[in-house]
Order: C-alpha cells, then sequence, then structure tokens
C-alpha cells in the first residue's frame, strides 16, 4: 500500500539534516586543535554486530570523528575485555567509547557496561547516566530515545500535554523513552507484556512508541485515529523481510505521522551516537557551548 509521503517521518532526511550540524561542529573542535575520537569494541565475529560496528565507522568518517576500532576474538575473557576499557578511560585522546552488544555469554555484560567511565558512557548505558537522564541532568542520552526525540522536534511535533505511550520497558529503549518524553512535559503511560487490556491503553495514545521487539505486533485495532506511531522495531517478517513492531500497511492510514521500518528511526540511534560523542568532547575539553 502506498501510504502519502507526508505522513511518513523520513529518519534517512533527518539523519542527514543531524549529520551536516554535527560536522560543522567538528570542524569547529578541529579548528580548536581537538580531534574527537570514539572507540569501539567489538568480541567475536557476530555478523549483525559487524554491521553496527562498520555503520558506526562510517558516520564517524562522514562527519569528521576518528574511530579507533578493538576487534577481539571471541574466546576473550570478561577481565581482558576489562582491561581494555581502563586502558581506553586513561587514554585522553579517546572521547567516547562503546562495547558493541551482545558480548559472548561467558562474558559479565553487566561489569563491562559499568567499567566504562561515565564521562565516555556515549551509549548511556552506564548507571550514573541512567540516574542523571532521570533528574533531568544528562549530558550524555540514550541513543533511540534521543533519536525519536529529535525526529518529534524536527516534525514540529511538541510531544507537551499529549499522552504518550510507550510499549516495551526495557533499559535501552522503554523506561529512558518514558523519561525523555516525561521531561518533554508528556503525560506518559509504560506497557508491557503484562498490561492488561493493552489496546484500550494504546488507543488513548496521541503519541505511541512501540519497542517490543515482536514482528508487527501492533495492529490497527490498538491505534486511534490522527495518532503519531512511532516504531522502534527492527524484526523480520514470516517471509524473512525487516519490519518493524508496527504492521504498517494496516496502521498508517490511521496515522497522522509514521515511522517505517527501514528508514525510520533506526538511522538516528547512530547519530545520537555521533551528537554524545562530541558532546562527551566537548565536556573533556571544558567547552561549555
Amino acid at each position: 500500500m502506498e501510504i502519502a509521503a507526508e505522513k511518513r517521518i523520513d529518519g534517512k532526511q533527518i539523519r542527514d539534516h543531524h549529520l551536516a550540524l554535527l560536522a560543522q561542529e567538528v570542524d569547529l573542535l578541529k579548528a580548536r586543535g581537538i580531534e574527537p575520537a570514539l572507540a569501539v569494541i567489538i568480541v567475536g565475529q557476530d555478523p549483525a554486530s559487524r554491521v553496527y560496528v562498520n555503520n558506526k565507522k562510517a558516520a564517524c568518517a562522514k562527519i569528521g570523528v576518528r574511530s579507533a576500532e578493538y576487534a577481539l576474538p571471541e574466546e576473550t575473557t570478561t577481565e581482558e575485555l576489562l582491561a581494555l576499557i581502563d586502558r581506553l578511560n586513561a587514554d585522553a585522546s579517546i572521547n567516547g567509547i562503546l562495547c558493541q552488544l551482545p558480548v559472548p555469554a561467558h562474558i559479565d555484560e553487566s561489569a563491562v557496561l559499568e567499567r566504562i567511565s561515565p564521562a565516555k558512557d556515549v551509549d548511556c548505558f552506564h548507571p550514573v547516566n541512567v540516574g542523571l537522564l532521570s533528574v533531568g541532568k544528562g549530558n550524555l542520552m540514550p541513543c533511540t530515545p534521543m533519536g525519536v526525540m529529535q525526529m518529534l522536534k524536527y516534525e514540529g511535533v511538541d510531544p507537551a500535554g499529549m499522552h504518550c505511550v510507550v510499549l516495551g520497558r526495557s533499559n535501552i529503549v522503554g523506561k529512558p523513552m518514558a523519561m525523555l518524553l516525561l521531561a518533554a512535559n508528556a503525560t506518559v503511560t509504560i506497557c508491557h507484556s503484562r498490561t492488561k487490556d493493552l489496546a484500550a491503553i494504546t488507543r488513548q495514545a496521541d503519541l505511541l512508541v512501540a519497542a517490543v521487539g515482536k514482528p508487527k505486533f501492533v495492529t490497527a485495532d490498538m491505534v486511534k485515529d490522527g495518532a503519531i506511531v512511532i516504531d522502534v522495531g527492527m524484526d523480520r517478517d514470516e517471509n524473512g523481510k525487516l519490519c518493524g513492531d508496527v504492521d504498517f500497511d494496516a496502521v498508517a492510514p490511521k496515522a497522522s505521522l509514521i515511522t517505517p521500518v527501514p528508514g525510520g528511526v533506526g538511522p538516528m540511534t547512530i547519530t545520537m551516537l555521533m551528537r554524545n560523542t562530541l558532546a562527551a568532547c566537548k565536556a573533556q575539553n571544558g567547552i561549555k557551548e
């Protein structure tokens, strides 16, 4: 089904807009003798992780940020990975550190994420940064939720006073998404797998954010006419085709704005990673503006 272009939120267009602005920031930093740098750690040979890492390196190259990749073998121990993080924490030439998830099962993921210095935690996974976010004082922001907020801003959508329903309560998307919407003066409801009469709640949403990881989970009967629908999902349908958590063809006619998959929220996640890298770089160099 062909959906009117004005209903689609074009994540690639918004990404390109933000990357152009970030590239200007990088040029200004370099003019002051500062070269922003991001360290990317990948453990093992997971194909999806390799694609994500390559995309992050490409974004760095596009805006002029130096990227340093640390590709470790599958059998790397937790202790070896922590030792690398310690070295990167101490390296003043590295502004941001991310460890591509998932790590192999034998590695203590929580220990890894908590070892990264909060000042260099560009994924915003460290408990310190999560806490700062919850009290509205964060400098580094969770990449996907912040990407959603920037998409709404680009489209001229102010969540203030809206009833926003977030489907999903993960630490990476659901919870921080709710906090950012609250900070924008929205009324927020979080739904999850144990929510009773889910559709009755989602139908109340002026803005519905789907982040459950289930292909085409959100159907037309779950969405009220004129709602804004943000699909954070990245799934495969029964034919192996890339899709989101929202049944796009069924829901789009009811929505006032909707993000497609692919080409919606996805491009903005890495863009916000770049934003965090520059924010970390400026903070570490005592730059306020």
